[in-house]
């Protein structure tokens, strides 16, 4: 089930009938997008492809966004148990591609407050890059295929959030 979850999160992330991109010096964004959260969730997480077509490596080193807190996370599975954890940044190597998909690297929009993502609206970001600087992006909130639900532990967080 955890690859079948995986192959509906890559397809989603990577289907060009939704595909909005972004592009700011060597790289390029593929359709950032957010899945709808629960009316009263705390959390949601953003996922996007970065390609790197350039000769050198560049970082993602930041996300801004209108939420208390936006942080880049990994989810780290130990025991059977994942959390999220934050992580100061996310390298592109030059001529690769990282995927921030679910059960791996991601953005997290922290502090919703009742503020409901709902299929069809738009998060307005910008991603911070090392070397290639500021790029506005929106996210996409689409429903979450069936079967990607998880739940996970946010870094010290005591609770746990689906995601």
């Amino acid at each position: 089930m955890k690859l079948s979850f995986f192959a509906a999160a890559a397809g989603l992330l990577s289907t060009p009938l939704y595909a909005h991109d972004y592009t700011v010096g060597d790289l390029t964004i593929h359709h950032p997008v957010v899945f709808e959260t629960a009316p009263m969730a705390m959390t949601g997480g953003g996922f996007m492809t970065i390609t790197n077509s350039g000769t050198a490596a560049d970082r993602l080193i930041g996300v801004e966004a209108d939420f208390p807190r936006v942080e880049i996370h990994q989810t780290v599975v130990t025991d059977g148990i994942g959390r999220m954890l934050p992580v100061g940044a996310i390298d592109i190597a030059p001529g690769t591609s990282v995927t921030l998909q679910p059960g791996g690297y991601h953005v997290m929009f922290i502090g919703l407050e009742g503020r409901q993502l709902k299929d069809g609206d738009d998060v307005p970001a910008t991603l911070l890059f090392e070397t290639a600087g500021r790029l506005a992006v929106v996210f996409k909130v689409e429903k979450r295929p069936e079967g990607t639900g998880m739940t996970m532990q946010h870094g010290s967080d005591a609770g746990t959030h689906s995601h």
